[in-house]
């Protein structure tokens, strides 16, 4: 059974921000065809899982994913099983002055946690009429432009304060993912999938190389049992250390102080 709302704006007032479409997509049978973007579309998951795909890149979903879409791709939504979520389409100079001021790109297209949005939204497209709908339509965009902001606040405080305490810690065998998140109060697997987003590396990797560049440091400066600099380094396993030295720096511990005394 489709409950789908479809409001159309056919005057478009601001020729800077133009938005055109305020819809509910509602189709609980999944019945979804790939179609051509003729305007950039801001989508807010309200129900269901599955991907976004845009041109052959699956964007994963769930209930409170904001996720864009850009004019010309190809867009089809691929849900586990039934879902509803809204859109928002608009196109215009002041939609690309927004993506350049929120770093919004085909890399950068989804974003977690939005679940407060959905009966903002929800309210505005059902009370909205011909008269109100781009109003009600621009206010949201606009709006969750601004959480967008506060989410991206939030993420680069969140990095800051990781980086901050691995910096000082990493020598600490016990440090992870999962003991920073719990001492910041946050989930795990958000903190993981932050940091990842924000640099570009998993927080594992992250470590190992804060620690191997410590351990480069520590042969440099004399000390030469690999089992000591493993462990000063925040390393339980010299075997793995120096398998993971060799990978980062092509050669063993062993073959690197030799070289460091010719």
């Amino acid at each position: 059974m489709r409950e789908n709302i479809c409001k159309y704006i056919d005057a478009h007032r601001d020729n800077e921000l133009d938005v055109s479409w305020f819809v509910l997509e509602a189709d609980g049978n999944g019945l979804y065809q790939p179609h051509k973007l003729n305007r950039h579309q801001l989508i807010l998951v309200s129900e269901g899982s599955g991907f976004f795909d845009f041109d052959n890149t699956k964007i994963p979903f769930s209930v409170g994913s904001l996720v864009f879409g850009f004019k010309g791709e190809t867009f089809l939504p691929q849900p586990d099983g039934s879902c509803k979520y809204m859109y928002i389409r608009f196109i215009g100079p002041r939609a690309d002055e927004l993506f350049k001021r929120f770093n919004i790109t085909a890399a950068a297209r989804a974003f977690s946690g939005f679940d407060g949005l959905v009966p903002l939204w929800s309210e505005s497209l059902s009370r909205a009429d011909e008269q109100t709908i781009d109003l009600a339509a621009e206010s949201m965009l606009l709006y969750a432009f601004s959480r967008l902001a506060g989410n991206i606040t939030e993420h680069n405080t969140l990095i800051s304060k990781i980086i901050e305490i691995s910096e000082s810690h990493f020598t600490d065998p016990t440090l992870s993912v999962t003991t920073i998140a719990n001492s910041l109060g946050y989930n795990p697997k958000y903190v993981s999938h932050v940091f990842k987003k924000k640099t570009g590396v998993g927080y594992s990797e992250y470590l190992k190389t804060l620690r191997i560049k410590y351990a480069v440091t520590l042969f440099d400066h004399g000390i030469e049992s690999v089992k000591n600099v493993a462990l000063l380094s925040g390393f339980t396993d010299p075997l793995y250390f120096s398998t993971l030295f060799k990978k980062s720096l092509g050669v063993s511990p062993k073959e690197y102080r030799k070289k460091d005394k010719t």
